[in-house]
């Protein structure tokens, strides 16, 4: 008899312990003081899929992309793409993701961005995903940069928020360089991000 219980005691612990993993896979606790906080995970996003801007007309593919053998951010490879930056976060996940679209004419063909700097605080931006989920961002602020200029803060936030950054060239042709002189970059923020 002593022996069956001393079964089941274990088998409860078992079953305990097993239930407390896939609880703590769910979920991240922490000890804040004498009291345990659980935090949900944040949902996961889907790899972007489709760029669409209403108010600029755009709808567009997303390209994947990363660094260029010069060590920055590569562009799309055709001008009515856009190429989502690979190696930093997805779209609605907490931090930046970062998007690239060609400004200018190719073959009397427009390039996707080149309207982006019409864009004002309140427009809105929304990303399709692989998995169907449209998540929708809102306009804070565009700035210009020289390209050679640090522009890291395109890249990183610190405020535990979901962000997506658009980049497109912008200003006038420098036909040496064979670049633009500046850098337009719309800051945007999720909706409806707590």
């Amino acid at each position: 008899m002593h022996l069956k219980t001393l079964l089941r005691f274990i088998l409860l612990i078992v079953g305990f312990t097993l239930l407390l993993i896939f609880f703590y896979s769910l979920t991240e606790i922490s000890n804040q003081g004498n009291s345990i906080v659980l935090k949900q995970e944040q949902p996961s996003f889907g790899l972007p899929i489709r760029l669409k801007i209403p108010d600029i007309n755009v709808d567009s593919a997303i390209e994947y992309t990363g660094l260029t053998f010069d060590g920055i951010m590569d562009s799309p490879k055709a001008i009515e793409n856009v190429a989502w930056f690979k190696l930093g976060k997805r779209p609605g996940e907490k931090g930046t993701a970062v998007i690239a679209g060609h400004y200018g004419w190719e073959n009397g063909e427009a390039a996707v961005f080149n309207n982006l700097y019409k864009l004002k605080r309140g427009d809105k931006i929304y990303i399709e995903d692989d998995k169907g989920m449209i998540i929708s961002f809102v306009v804070r602020e565009s700035k210009r940069y020289d390209p050679k200029a640090d522009a890291s803060d395109v890249f990183t936030s610190y405020d535990g928020k979901s962000h997506l950054n658009l980049i497109t060239c912008i200003g006038v042709w420098d036909k040496t360089a064979q670049s633009y002189s500046e850098r337009l970059v719309m800051f945007t923020d999720k909706e409806n991000d707590n």
